[in-house]
């Protein structure tokens, strides 16, 4: 064990650490090689990965063993998230969605039937289940949403459109929050599972993103779909249910862009001890220490926000101030330590050799996804002081 793993185990078991070590081994050799080509081209991750994933246990691994899942703690599945992530993000999205997005939601909330049938093909790989929250005009306001569902008989009927959903067009089932009845706000916001083959259910081009490239995302438009009623995973007005696996989903996050830090660090790190000018290496340099140590002191403080908050999750969703602190914090220090990164590689910073201007322009996408960090800092506000905001007066 590095003397670095030593610094960053915070008491992890042994187990852990194991399974840190598949996780890194997996990226070192299967995904770091790829990851420069999947991003140039903006290759979805090819369904063989996926089904990698799965054939390791990586998927599903806070999801309960009776559906195939690992039954594990959420800080295991954020081990290997930041493991994979450093190597490519592309290639951690899809454990991202299993153990803190989604499928968690079913966890958390759905039927003993929803969750036979729902979760099983997400641990084995044959499934990814994407989120569609915003719209056009419901963005930071989720609450404003307007795509409209009606319980008709035995079925949902849904119209409207969504926009953002990462995944979108490629994933084969979808989490949508809609809204039923006439109630504005959260009172008559739900969630429903819709395959990607039903009828009426049609996707726009993919977006071209500054990140995140690979990760599909597109319009979404629903023109009378219709799905069981039995897909309801959240009923009218249970919107307030769902900050708990809003939590848990920005813990994911949060390590994403920990993953993006952790990265730039470790690549400039080697640079700057590899790289001569004036005939020294540069790491000689007292600003490129001190810029090293900013870097240092940054991604150190982002792990312990988000390891405590998890620790104190155990199986379940952690607080949701600690949450919001641990993703807002982590967002803003990945933008910073990448752009640090690249500075400390100079030209080739700029060039997409070495990878850093890559994880910076994904450092951003973190930061918007999940809830913006302006967002995370009325709710940390709100949290702290146990009081609610209203935006719009």
């Amino acid at each position: 064990m590095s003397d670095s793993d030593k610094r960053l185990d915070f008491g992890l078991t042994e187990d852990q650490i194991e399974l840190r070590g598949l996780a890194r081994k997996l990226a070192r050799d299967v995904y770091e090689p790829q990851a420069a080509g999947w991003d140039a081209t903006s290759a979805h991750l090819p369904e063989s990965e996926r089904a990698r994933l799965a054939n390791l246990d990586l998927l599903g691994i806070t999801l309960p063993q009776e559906y195939g899942g690992g039954g594990r703690p959420l800080l295991d599945a954020l081990i290997v998230i930041e493991e994979i992530a450093k190597s490519s993000q592309l290639a951690a999205f899809p454990i991202f969605e299993a153990s803190t997005g989604p499928a968690r939601v079913i966890d958390l909330f759905g039927t003993e039937a929803q969750k036979a049938q729902l979760l099983p093909p997400v641990v084995r790989g044959e499934k990814t289940i994407a989120v569609a929250i915003s719209e056009a005009d419901a963005g930071s306001a989720a609450t404003d949403m307007q795509i409209h569902a009606e319980i008709q008989g035995d079925e949902i009927e849904i119209n409207g459109t969504k926009r953002w959903s990462s995944g979108a067009g490629a994933a084969e089932q979808y989490l949508v929050y809609v809204r039923f009845g006439e109630k504005q706000g959260s009172a008559g916001i739900g969630a429903v599972v819709v395959d990607k083959d039903t009828p009426g259910l049609s996707f726009g081009p993919q977006e071209r993103l500054m990140g995140f490239r690979g990760v599909p995302s597109a319009d979404m438009f629903f023109d009378h779909v219709r799905v069981p009623v039995d897909r309801m995973i959240i009923s009218e007005g249970g919107f307030r249910r769902l900050f708990t696996a809003f939590s848990i989903e920005r813990m994911g996050n949060a390590t994403m862009s920990l993953a993006i830090g952790q990265s730039s660090l470790d690549r400039s790190a080697r640079y700057v001890e590899e790289r001569q000018q004036f005939g020294k290496p540069v790491v000689e340099f007292q600003l490129v220490q001190a810029t090293l140590a900013n870097m240092v002191m940054q991604v150190d403080a982002a792990r312990m926000l988000i390891y405590r908050a998890a620790t104190g999750a155990g199986n379940g969703a952690p607080n949701t101030l600690e949450a919001s602190i641990a993703k807002c914090y982590a967002n803003e220090m990945a933008k910073q330590v990448s752009d640090m990164a690249i500075q400390l590689h100079g030209g080739y910073g700029y060039s997409v050799e070495y990878s850093v201007e890559r994880l910076h322009r994904d450092s951003h996408g973190w930061a918007i996804a999940g809830g913006t960090t302006n967002m995370q800092r009325i709710r940390i506000a709100s949290e702290f002081l146990g009081r609610r905001f209203d935006q719009r007066s």
